[in-house]
């Protein structure tokens, strides 16, 4: 009986050996999967630490970034900055041609 039992815990003990690479690399696995989602979400501020947006929300503000920007480079009803270039380079053409 006591043999039998010491091959019992030895075959069991061997199989845990021999699994815990698994285990290991799985929970590895999982942990960066969780990283990938707290990013893709975000994260809730907490005491001292402050929110961080998720991926969504981070690309509406580079795309009201992008919009603000492409407003002053587009002509428009004469108050961006490609119109006050325009109007600098006629006045400047203005005044070399005189």
């Amino acid at each position: 009986m006591n043999v039998e039992l010491l091959l019992w815990l030895g075959g069991g003990a061997a199989a845990l050996l021999a699994i815990a690479p698994v285990i290991r690399w799985t929970h590895r696995v999982l942990v960066h999967v969780e990283q990938i989602a707290d990013d893709w979400t975000g994260e809730e501020g907490r005491p001292g630490v402050p929110p961080r947006p998720g991926v969504m929300e981070r690309l509406e503000a580079i795309e009201r970034r992008v919009t603000a920007v492409e407003h002053e480079l587009l002509p428009n009803s004469g108050t961006s900055l490609r119109d006050a270039v325009d109007r600098v380079d006629r006045r400047t053409a203005a005044a070399s041609d005189e």
